[in-house]
């Protein structure tokens, strides 16, 4: 590894303060701009353009939980290479710096494209000896196994050092997907993502060893969370969670619980309620969260209730939506509304009279 030590963990003041952790609704248009060259990248949270590559589709708006473990690696880059060697078992470079750059690839081609994020790995000397892009990749995307190779071959041309794409996959699935070989054509040359997924991340269950490496925790409960250790896990990461300030654990709990299934949740949930004052001293936030999400829950689902009994009515009335029209009802989230458009059934002749 070089003379760089791996990460350590204490208290620290947070850039988070004040971060509105329950959604992403918060971020500013003006985030979905590239940085000017002469502002530092690691003082803003998060980068949030996302150009796929030659996808001509119109970008999607990271959730929080994508932009959270991007910043993860933000605030401390020398997570990348330390996991690359400890993880992967690959002979990092010996080095003494790890830095973020400018994650906007530009090229002489009428597409920009854009990495969650891009890190170099420098020796004593000061030269580049490595660099690693990273990804944070909760989905499925195709057009992915074209921009990965694109941003390896564009940094490697630009920095003139090796070039390594990492992949943040806790899904099981999308990171069996993501650590497929990309073949360059004719089988003459491929680029291989290294992907930092479920079967490569550990199950932390030690709460001490959880206390030590409070990121790697992180990514273990969101990996292996819905698991049958999934609860252990959990616990383990809120011990190393504890350790960590208030904004930051906020988050990072936000990122678990996103990831939990419902038999998960309902277990934590009981695991919480058990332990009531003990968590709420700890983590006062995990309860909050937890009926905030149970409340969302039920509001959806008298939502849903009012739009299959208009929708049952309508039929029964034998009045014809058009696209535009049933689409209007699928995304009313009014209640009140609902209710009206269920009582204007009665007497209405056609779909404009209902939803009037």
């Amino acid at each position: 590894m070089g003379a760089l030590r791996a990460p350590t963990r204490g208290r620290r003041p947070s850039r988070w303060a004040g971060l509105p952790w329950r959604d992403a609704s918060w971020l500013p248009p003006s985030a979905m701009a590239p940085p000017p060259p002469e502002v530092e990248l690691s003082s803003r949270f998060p980068v949030v353009s996302r150009r796929h590559g030659v996808c001509s589709r119109p970008s999607v708006m990271p959730t929080l939980e994508h932009n959270a473990l991007v910043e993860m690696f933000r605030e401390h880059p020398a997570l990348a290479p330390h996991w690359l060697a400890t993880l992967f078992h690959l002979d990092v470079p010996p080095h003494t710096s790890v830095g973020v750059v400018e994650s906007s690839l530009d090229q002489l081609i009428p597409v920009e494209f854009r990495a969650d994020l891009v890190l170099e790995l420098r020796d004593a000397s000061g030269a580049l000896v490595l660099a690693i892009v990273i990804e944070v990749q909760r989905d499925m995307d195709p057009d992915k196994k074209f921009s990965w190779p694109t941003y390896v071959t564009v940094v490697r041309a630009k920095k003139r050092c090796g070039t390594v794409v990492l992949v943040i996959a806790p899904d099981a699935g999308v990171a069996a997907w993501a650590a497929e070989n990309i073949d360059l054509g004719l089988g003459l040359g491929h680029v291989e993502p290294l992907v930092l997924g479920p079967a490569v991340v550990p199950e932390i269950t030690d709460p001490a060893q959880a206390e030590k490496d409070a990121e790697l925790a992180v990514l273990s409960a969101v990996a292996h969370g819905n698991g049958p250790n999934g609860l252990t896990v959990v616990k383990a990461a809120l011990v190393a969670l504890g350790r960590l300030d208030q904004e930051h654990a906020m988050v990072y709990f936000q990122v678990i619980w996103s990831g939990l299934r419902e038999p998960m949740r309902r277990a934590l949930e009981a695991l919480v309620m058990e332990r009531q004052i003990e968590d709420e001293a700890r983590f006062p936030f995990v309860r909050e969260l937890m009926d905030r999400s149970k409340l969302a829950g039920l509001r959806e689902g008298k939502l849903e209730g009012k739009r299959d009994t208009l929708l049952r009515l309508l039929a029964r009335a034998d009045i014809a939506l058009t696209e535009s029209e049933s689409a209007r009802i699928q995304a009313c989230t009014d209640i009140a509304t609902l209710d009206r458009w269920i009582d204007n059934v009665l007497a209405a002749k056609n779909a404009a009279e209902v939803l009037a």
